[in-house]
């Protein structure tokens, strides 16, 4: 813990201590401004530029979708499940086919209210988790104040940015790059990391653009279901801040660098980071006995959720893109009490996640691509628990058969630790799973 407060202390000096930027290619046309992830690749935070002009309000209508065909198997190590046989007994793993998964959308609506003012929306329409449609989330960015006055505070928001909403927070780079229910095209694989870090809260963030640089602090509520009923201890909101460069330092050589921290605080809130995503996994059914199939936790299959409170986050993200070749890296440390309900466990555990992204982009307009990428998540509970370790592999490719239709294939393989941390009954204990994932999707 004292490790993760010094880490957490010298971030923050950085972030109060340093000039700000991006060094994103910057767009003014209507459609990117408003597009609230950029069907261009490797677009991380929204670029700062000038903002458009305003002459009545624009409204924009997008939408993703994704379809998946699956033909994955796995199997146990855990005494009391044994290897698939076949059968269909409560206590024997799902036995698994090969055949399409539930097709997935999304609607996106995207507003231009006044000058450097966007409001975006986004409602899954079908997604793993949820039968009926509802809304996922959204923001109003604030990148210009000509609505209070013409000029107001121009010097300042040229460098400024305000974001508001409930909506997923800017902590970590991999949100940028992962699967958001149907949005699947800024993914070049088909699931997304071992831990994965992602929620929808009530926040706001502050940003400061200056050249190369880029700095955000931030706060949220820490709540995934919004209430204002107090619960059993006082409600604590949840910090965060990132800060990076980004260059594209030749025409062949980009490299981007982040540091991201956050840190959550009570026992009743902030404790949704690697929990809160209700779309659900890519890799469907996994791992599940017969009698999980409609558990509570059946989308989350391929997943890890440390479940800690009162987390403590770092994240660092490596990008460089040179010419074709494209490295995208994740170190990850995060470390909370395994309390149940308000009763902390006498000492604090932790994970560390690692995750290595390496792919070849080619084509007249890098329309092709193929690569592998590499995550493992390892760490304890606490100081007395036996290790958790996972470690998963893909390799794949795609074609990008327009800039918003894209199609992709990959074999995958995960693999558990045989240890009874997992629990004796648990599919988890010396789990695997490995096959072929296609996935076809299209974003606008």
């Amino acid at each position: 813990m004292k490790t993760m407060v010094i880490r957490a202390s010298m971030l923050a000096a950085l972030v109060t201590g340093i000039s700000f930027v991006s060094a994103q290619e910057v767009s003014t046309s209507m459609r990117d401004y408003l597009a609230p992830e950029k069907s261009s690749r490797n677009v991380f935070e929204d670029p700062k530029g000038e903002s458009p002009a305003f002459d009545g309000i624009k409204v924009s209508v997008g939408g993703d979708f994704a379809l998946q065909f699956q033909a994955l198997d796995h199997s146990t190590k855990a005494p009391s499940l044994g290897v698939v046989t076949g059968t269909t007994t409560p206590n024997t793993l799902q036995v698994m086919g090969k055949d399409f998964n539930l097709p997935t959308a999304n609607l996106d609506v995207n507003a231009y209210l006044a000058k450097g003012v966007k409001m975006h929306l986004r409602t899954y329409l079908s997604a793993r988790h949820h039968n009926e449609a509802w809304v996922k989330g959204g923001y109003i960015q604030v990148d210009n104040l000509d609505f209070i006055k013409e000029g107001f505070a121009a010097d300042i928001m040229k460098y400024a940015r305000v974001k508001v909403g409930m909506d997923e927070i800017n902590y970590g780079d991999t949100h940028f790059r992962r699967t958001d229910n149907a949005k699947a095209i800024n993914n070049p694989f088909v699931g997304n990391y071992i831990m994965d870090s992602f929620t929808t809260e009530a926040f706001g963030e502050a940003y400061g653009f200056y050249k190369n640089f880029i700095g955000m602090v931030g706060v949220s509520n820490g709540k995934l279901n919004q209430t204002p009923v107090k619960g059993t201890s006082w409600n604590s909101p949840s910090v965060y801040a990132k800060i990076g460069y980004d260059k594209q330092i030749s025409e062949d050589l980009r490299v981007r660098l982040t540091g991201s921290f956050i840190q959550t605080n009570g026992l009743t809130t902030g404790g949704n980071l690697y929990s809160a995503d209700r779309a659900g996994s890519r890799y469907y059914y996994v791992l599940l006995t017969q009698n999980d199939l409609m558990g509570m936790n059946n989308q989350a299959t391929g997943r890890f959720n440390p479940g800690f409170k009162k987390v403590q986050a770092v994240q660092v993200n490596p990008f460089i893109k040179y010419q074709g070749l494209e490295f995208f890296g994740v170190y990850e440390y995060v470390s909370g009490n395994k309390a149940s309900g308000l009763t902390e466990r006498a000492t604090d555990g932790a994970y560390t996640q690692l995750g290595a992204e390496l792919l070849y982009r080619f084509g007249g307009a890098e329309q092709f691509y193929f690569g592998g990428r590499y995550n493992s998540v390892s760490g304890k509970d606490d100081k007395v628990s036996a290790e958790r370790k996972i470690d998963r592999f893909n390799l794949g490719g795609g074609w990008f058969m327009t800039r918003n239709v894209l199609a992709k294939v990959e074999y995958v393989t995960q693999k558990y630790n045989d240890d009874a941390v997992w629990g004796a009954t648990s599919a988890l204990r010396g789990g695997k799973f490995n096959g072929i994932m296609f996935e076809a999707t299209i974003g606008f």
